[in-house]
């Protein structure tokens, strides 16, 4: 089968590192036995045509995604890729963090992590998270780390205590249906150099729905969307990637199991969007002119 590899493009980080712009999910991998096969053979077909970010989390289907990376990568150059995973915000602190981690390590079958992150903040003690981490990187345990699902005051009190400012990334829900970040939190983060990294980039395929309840099945079946992917000669689903990957610090990890659906998403790093088609899709997703609280799944 003749494949598409996709662009080295990558992205700066306030360390001095860099990380892929496009990469693969794995929530709800692992779910389901009977696919077991499947995942890990379609996470090693991402990573053999350079889609090599893999993210993960304790999380999903309690370990078993993280065992399918691990896995998928048993005969891959670890060199080669980038490895993410996600620790439960009740894990993240001295009691519980180490153990947490070497869990995922071992299902991971790898010594370190290239990046690792907060899951999300419910109670976790933001002083003592970055304490952790901190001391996890000093131990070479993972190279750099950061948050996920922050919006820009979880940001802001991070910033306050000890060393959180060295957070790397910041990982949230954004797609063309679910801009509020672009109001406040990407700026905001922009100005220090903190790039954002998009879960659910084209929104599950409608499977997402807003706050007010409205389906983001419309990403699919908008007028406009089908017009501008009609007029370049792409997949509705590589052009919200695009859309997504248009930002220079913002980095994708859209979720797929089938070759074609790999190489279709591998593609859309390679497409460029106009002035003109980004005008077209503002038609029907304006950016946000107000605070939108962040949504998350």
């Amino acid at each position: 089968m003749k494949t598409t590899p996709v662009l080295t493009n990558t992205i700066a980080l306030p360390d001095g590192s860099f990380m892929p712009k496009l990469g693969q999910g794995t929530w709800q991998m692992g779910e389901d036995d009977a696919k077991f096969h499947r995942e890990v053979c379609g996470l090693q077909f991402g990573a053999r045509i350079g889609m090599n970010l893999i993210d993960t989390a304790e999380m999903y289907a309690d370990g078993k995604a993280e065992n399918i990376v691990g896995n998928a990568i048993r005969d891959l150059r670890r060199d080669q890729l980038y490895l993410v995973s996600k620790v439960y915000p009740q894990n993240a602190c001295r009691a519980h963090i180490y153990s947490s981690l070497q869990r995922s390590l071992k299902l991971m079958e790898t010594d370190y992590l290239d990046l690792y992150l907060l899951h999300w903040r419910e109670d976790a003690d933001l002083a003592e998270v970055a304490y952790c981490m901190e001391d996890l990187r000093r131990q070479g345990k993972i190279r750099r780390w950061g948050v996920s699902n922050f919006d820009i005051s979880d940001m802001e009190d991070l910033w306050k205590v000890p060393d959180g400012s060295n957070c790397c990334v910041n990982q949230v829900l954004y797609n063309l249906g679910t801009r509020g970040i672009e109001y406040d939190l990407l700026p905001w983060q922009r100005e220090r150099g903190i790039p954002i990294m998009a879960y659910s980039p084209v929104g599950q395929a409608g499977a997402l729905t807003t706050q007010d309840g409205v389906s983001k099945a419309m990403l699919m079946d908008d007028k406009n969307v089908l017009e501008v992917s009609g007029r370049l000669g792409i997949s509705v689903v590589q052009l919200l990637l695009a859309f997504v990957l248009r930002h220079d610090d913002v980095a994708a990890i859209p979720k797929a199991v089938a070759s074609s659906h790999i190489e279709e998403n591998a593609a859309a790093s390679q497409i460029i969007l106009s002035d003109a088609d980004l005008e077209q899709l503002e038609a029907s997703f304006p950016a946000p002119t107000r605070k939108i609280p962040m949504e998350k799944y």
